[in-house]
């Protein structure tokens, strides 16, 4: 049976590449979509915008959206995802989150959900981008001692938190490698005399221009030599695949907090 797929955030990019992506799915059908109250979107085939025709409707009502729905994907904004999260809850619902840009309390309120209903919760969806965090968590363990990290990012013109949720879950990745706790060792910007880095810190530089979908590159600095990790999206489908494989993994799972490590089997 096809799973019953709720899309938010639908006149979105990801929203976008989420509905071709489950229309493209065999395994999947577009139940309903969500968007904000007043979007010229709600009523309307999620689909019809984009040249795929469906069934489904936009709605501004989680409930309604929700009801007979297998899972939940949602790539919106923090303050939209706690709306989501709570409906889910209420209608004992499977989510996905690929939404960045929460603070402690706001993971703390993820978490506090996924006692009741099971969560994938990841900064980034991507296959890939799972791979590298499992590579960096290896290469940190090797590289221990005698290398100085950095992590760059690039994004597009319209993103709005930065460092991305996939830099800080790579920064996140090595600092637990490493025994160390991010909050206290992350270097965020740097202007005019900042003195020598010091050597246990891991350092944040971030890039906004045009359309880049999304680079990160994990650098490792020594002596005589550096190791560098990249990886480069050149499509939101990427995004939407591996967001779905999260869908589709949820279905029958305990209710528990999960991220794509555990989609994959990486841990």
């Amino acid at each position: 049976m096809s799973l019953r797929t709720v899309i938010a955030g639908v006149s979105g990019r990801m929203g976008r590449a989420l509905v071709e992506a489950v229309a493209a799915d065999p395994a999947c059908i577009l139940h309903a979509a969500l968007d904000r109250a007043g979007s010229p979107l709600v009523g309307q085939d999620p689909g019809a915008a984009f040249g795929v025709s469906s069934t489904a409707r936009v709605s501004d009502q989680p409930a309604v959206a929700l009801a007979g729905a297998g899972a939940l994907i949602d790539f919106t904004r923090p303050e939209a995802t706690f709306v989501y999260l709570d409906a889910c809850v209420a209608a004992g619902v499977p989510l996905v989150i690929g939404t960045t840009g929460f603070d402690d309390a706001g993971r703390a309120r993820i978490a506090a959900a996924a006692q009741q209903v099971p969560i994938v919760f990841a900064p980034n969806m991507s296959v890939g981008v799972n791979l590298l965090l499992k590579l960096a968590e290896m290469a940190a363990q090797v590289l221990a001692e005698g290398y100085d990290i950095e992590i760059v990012e690039a994004h597009h013109r319209h993103k709005v938190d930065a460092p991305s949720g996939t830099a800080l879950g790579l920064g996140r990745a090595v600092a637990d490698a490493l025994g160390r706790d991010l909050a206290q060792c992350a270097v965020y910007g740097r202007e005019g005399v900042t003195g020598e880095r010091k050597p246990d810190t891991i350092g944040f530089a971030t890039v906004r221009g045009g359309d880049i979908v999304g680079d990160h590159t994990l650098l490792f600095a020594g002596i005589g030599e550096r190791v560098e990790l990249t990886h480069k999206a050149s499509s939101r489908a990427t995004f939407a695949q591996g967001a779905l494989r999260a869908a589709k993994w949820l279905q029958g799972r305990a209710p528990g907090l999960y991220d794509m490590r555990d989609v994959l089997n990486l841990k």
